[in-house]
């Protein structure tokens, strides 16, 4: 690692390495053409992820991220932005001697993945966008943070939170600290205003919108997406719920493995 970075320090599972003040956990597996992975808000790794992995790093050095207050990563007394979780990501990559990365981020992570390839574009190959909005109007309004208690079919359901917390509590270095994270990530989430359009023309990176039909993310804001980014294609999963998305490896897999291959 760089002196910036820090020298990587073991990790059940993984390591950290110590970017920007903040101790960062990543999991690598396999060998290739590096993908980074970037899990939803208030997920770790394998709760996003898990069933994917194993596909992913037969041709790819797959390499998971935690971003700040997700999973093994701790909360720091830094504000929580999208920004700032991207240059995470952008000093670990360095800190990693990697030039050169495909992103695959879902929700939050997407985001995280889509301001690295506006703010970083020397940093990204392909991009994989899995209901992840570019402006803060692209999610429905009743999925909105100051919407959760509508009972909308979209939110995840009580059952869903339950085990996110679980997770968290298990593998967090302060699992008590699960509240004052989730009402972040939600303050965060709520005021993100995103990106102008011209900025999404900017993006060079080969790029894949996907979304469950039933998504956070309002379709027409997904196709919009689609249409602005310069070389692009749109992916979207039938009868899926934004929560879905991760469950649904085989279906999601059909259509990144055969994406990032061509750009191999």
């Amino acid at each position: 690692m760089t002196a910036d970075a820090g020298t990587p320090v073991p990790a059940p599972g993984g390591a950290r390495a110590y970017v920007n003040g903040l101790p960062l956990y990543y999991e690598i597996h396999g060998t290739g053409r590096p993908l980074v992975l970037l899990p939803g808000g208030l997920l770790t790794i394998d709760l996003t992820f898990g069933p994917m992995i194993s596909s992913l790093a037969k041709s790819h050095r797959v390499i998971g991220v935690e971003p700040q207050g997700h999973g093994h990563t701790p909360d720091i007394e830094r504000q929580m932005t999208v920004d700032n979780m991207a240059d995470d990501v952008a000093a670990l990559l360095r800190g990693l001697n990697i030039d050169r990365a495909d992103l695959f981020g879902f929700s939050l992570g997407g985001m995280i993945a889509l301001d690295l390839a506006i703010r970083h574009p020397e940093m990204v190959g392909s991009l994989v966008l899995a209901s992840a909005p570019y402006r803060g109007d692209g999610f429905h309004d009743e999925t909105r943070p100051e919407h959760v208690d509508s009972g909308s079919k979209r939110l995840p359901t009580e059952a869903e939170r339950e085990v996110w917390e679980a997770e968290y509590r298990r593998v967090a270095p302060d699992p008590d600290h699960w509240p004052a994270v989730a009402a972040r990530v939600a303050a965060m989430v709520g005021a993100f205003e995103g990106w102008s359009a011209d900025q999404l023309r900017s993006i060079s990176a080969r790029t894949l919108v996907l979304a469950g039909d039933t998504d956070f993310v309002r379709l027409p804001h997904a196709i919009e997406m689609f249409e602005l980014i310069g070389v692009a294609q749109l992916a979207v999963l039938p009868n899926c719920l934004h929560t879905d998305v991760p469950r649904r490896p085989d279906q999601v897999l059909a259509m990144v493995i055969p994406f990032l291959d061509a750009t191999a």
